[in-house]
């Protein structure tokens, strides 16, 4: 039986067709795309040098926050520019280790963001929940060790599709009918069993990815018990603020994720075109709109942001 070389050096580059079915559109897809992308660079961009240069932001919460821009920078921008190229210019071509490197940041950005939301909602539960006790347990060495572990968690969670996909050998076409890679995606295009890959890349993030939304929802279930119990009214609505914006991101994370994630594995009737419309929706969205939503319900950044407009006008 023959045995295929499980080292993808020699693998050629990869074409990037764009989204099949709406070629001849492209270039108007593009004019969205491009300002959705630049309100994603600048809004991010402008959290993250707030929470930077004004030292009443330099709490955990806005640590998250600044972890969270910075990983929605990487997905926008792993994916976003190769994109507008395939509008502006036509079917583009990657190397096979560009590919991997994109796959990798993509789905490593995925599984980031959503380890930064459970950090996030575990702040809130504390700041909430046992405020006598915030300072106490939130301390500078926990903070550094939680953005640590659930930066290396991420890493390991998704790493080994590098290997998986770098092992498959590629004899067959080498057209994408996409606009970036993706690990399922580029798997399929390989002449071997990729039986390892699709389980793999379902069921382990998947799995990750669940017990965050898990430990989330008991965050904010005991988060809204404690609210509903402080007597301040003033109270009351100042912790549902705060809270309000952390659920809002957090359902534009999931829902399209979750979506994006179920109908790649399980949706065979959903038209294609259809599927990599939403799939590059999923990377330019959340990134553009998060800064947006913390802007607008965070009144430390909103005072900010009126304030540093304010300075640039005059």
């Amino acid at each position: 039986m023959a045995t295929f070389n499980l080292s993808g050096h020699d693998t050629g580059p990869f074409t990037l067709l764009g989204i099949p079915g709406l070629q001849q559109y492209h270039i108007w897809i593009s004019i969205p795309f491009c300002l959705i992308y630049l309100v994603a660079l600048m809004g991010n961009s402008i959290l993250l040098y707030l929470i930077v240069v004004e030292h009443s932001l330099h709490t955990p919460m806005f640590f998250f926050l600044s972890m969270l821009a910075t990983t929605d920078l990487v997905l926008s921008t792993t994916c976003v520019p190769k994109t507008l190229s395939i509008f502006w210019f036509g079917p583009q071509k990657i190397s096979f280790p560009g590919c991997l490197i994109q796959l990798f940041f993509l789905h490593y950005s995925f599984v980031l963001d959503s380890a930064i939301l459970l950090a996030m909602a575990f702040d809130r539960y504390v700041a909430i929940c046992s405020p006598l006790r915030y300072s106490m347990i939130l301390t500078s060495k926990t903070i550094v060790k939680m953005g640590v572990g659930i930066s290396f968690r991420s890493f390991c969670v998704f790493v080994p599709c590098v290997f998986l996909v770098n092992r498959l050998p590629f004899c067959k076409t080498h057209v994408i009918a996409h606009t970036y890679c993706e690990h399922i995606g580029v798997a399929r295009l390989a002449c071997a069993d990729i039986s390892i890959n699709i389980w793999y890349g379902f069921c382990v993030p998947i799995m990750t990815v669940i017990v965050d939304v898990i430990l989330i929802a008991v965050s904010y279930t005991l988060i809204l018990c404690a609210v509903f119990h402080l007597p301040s009214r003033d109270a009351r609505q100042k912790a549902l603020g705060t809270c309000g914006s952390h659920v809002c991101v957090i359902l534009m994370f999931y829902i399209p994720a979750f979506f994006s994630i179920l109908a790649h594995r399980f949706g065979h009737n959903v038209p294609r075109t259809f599927h990599i419309m939403f799939a590059n929706l999923y990377v330019i969205i959340p990134p553009a709109l998060n800064p947006v939503v913390y802007g607008v319900k965070t009144k430390q950044i909103r005072d900010k942001v009126i304030l540093l407009f304010a300075k640039g006008s005059h």
